[in-house]
């Protein structure tokens, strides 16, 4: 059990609260998830999807309103239209079978109308309006899958850099041991003590310290860069983490409602929209109800008759459309939707039966990481001891110099042990959190 395992990384750790740079705000995880609720780009791209799609379903609502238009056009024939005539309109005694052409109406035509058209019943807009709503709904699951994706990434990035920070304070605390016993190998082969050789080899232990903790902290700034990036703070903003872990080894994660799982039933939901839409449009007649008013104008040009007239027009109505056969178009759009439908679900199950799996390989990870905190922590205590042991029995001449560069090295493979399990729980409690749906949790 791990009880006092806050108390005792406080006690391990809380040199490195000092190592921190100067000048540089500490953002705690939570203030790195507020502003990038905010500022992050993909967060941004999210809420303009959500109001898009809320949009779309205001445009398709629309369509059950009527609608109004103004129509005006003019024509100037220059060969007037000819229409056959039967003689018998011209001469009641002429033979049936004859006909005459001739030519109607006059060459300018002006005609201005309101057109007034609404649909009482169509399947297609009824389904259309159906499949927006769902479609918004679908859309603010992408929203929130983006923001769990988002605070993932984030809290990743965050307790990558807190380890760096921990590592460096480590390095610099050796460091500072190596220098003090460079010193002292100094002194001593001053006074003929001491062998070169034995001065070369903490200078090489120095030199080999200082290149790695050249390497991690080049490390620590890539890490940072990129919590800026998912941030969305600009490069020359100044960003430090703060060096104590916060989490609880004893914690519980409880299934929770899974975002991708919502996100996967809902889109399952859209599809059978769309499949109900399709049939009702085959299956189901369409009623509308038109009418227009307006004017049609008539004018002639040549003297002495020139005139210009016009006469209102309006009529009403109420068309019924019924799709009788199209070419076999449904039934092959109806089975495509049904194999999307299938795959979705097949998907769904797919993607239950893996999160799950990985879900448990989580909490395997999880529990062996805790399980070798509490003793790697202890470890690192007793191997600084150990090293402070060492160091003053070599400079009363019971231990050698290979004694204390061994005692040094098992410190060094100590705090390296003991990072690597505080990774390995960090890392297997944050993917636990994602596959149970309690990455909100974060703070």
């Amino acid at each position: 059990m791990l009880v006092n395992i806050r108390k005792q990384l406080m006690a391990l750790l809380l040199f490195s609260a000092v190592h921190a740079v100067q000048g540089q705000p500490v953002w705690t995880l939570k203030q790195c998830f507020d502003t990038a609720q905010v500022r992050n780009k993909t967060m941004m791209m999210g809420r303009n999807d959500m109001e898009r799609a809320s949009q779309r379903e205001r445009e398709v609502q629309a369509n059950l309103l009527p609608k109004l238009s103004a129509n005006a056009e003019y024509k100037y024939f220059t060969d007037l239209p000819y229409q056959f005539m039967s003689l018998a309109t011209f001469n009641p005694q002429a033979p049936e079978g004859l006909f005459k052409e001739a030519q109607f109406g006059v060459p300018h035509n002006i005609n201005a109308n309101l057109q007034l058209a609404m649909p009482l019943y169509d399947p297609q807009v009824y389904g259309a309006v159906q499949m927006a709503g769902t479609a918004a709904e679908v859309s603010d699951l992408q929203y929130r899958k983006a923001w769990e994706d988002a605070r993932y990434e984030i809290a990743g990035l965050y307790y990558n850099a807190q380890v760096l920070h921990h590592q460096l304070a480590y390095l610099d605390s050796n460091l500072v041991n190596t220098g003090r016993l460079l010193g002292n190998m100094e002194l001593l082969r001053s006074q003929l003590l001491a062998k070169g050789s034995d001065v070369d080899k903490v200078r090489l232990q120095q030199a080999q310290l200082t290149t790695q903790r050249a390497n991690v902290d080049s490390r620590y700034q890539q890490v940072i860069e990129g919590l800026k990036i998912a941030i969305g703070l600009p490069a020359e903003r100044a960003l430090a983490v703060d060096p104590q872990v916060q989490f609880d080894p004893n914690s519980e994660q409880p299934p929770s409602a899974i975002t991708e799982l919502q996100l996967v039933k809902m889109q399952g939901q859209l599809l059978g929209d769309e499949l109900r839409t399709i049939k009702r449009s085959g299956l189901l007649p369409s009623l509308r109800l038109f009418a227009t008013y307006g004017t049609n104008g008539f004018g002639y040009d040549k003297a002495p008759n020139e005139f210009l007239t016009f006469h209102p027009v309006g009529f009403g109505g109420v068309q019924l459309s019924y799709p009788l056969f199209n070419g076999m178009a449904l039934q092959r759009r109806v089975k495509q939707k049904n194999m999307e439908l299938d795959n979705n679900k097949l998907r769904y199950e797919l993607l239950t039966e893996r999160t799950n799996m990985q879900a448990a390989n989580a909490r395997r990870q999880s529990a062996i990481a805790k399980a070798s905190i509490n003793d790697r922590a202890s470890q690192v205590v007793l191997a600084q001891r150990i090293y402070a042991q060492t160091v003053l029995q070599q400079q009363q001449g019971t231990a050698s110099l290979t004694d204390v560069l061994l005692a040094d090295n098992a410190l060094r493979e100590a705090q390296q042990d003991y990072l690597s399990s505080l990774v390995d729980f960090l890392k297997a409690d944050l993917e636990l959190k994602k596959l149970t749906g309690n990455l909100a949790t974060l703070n």
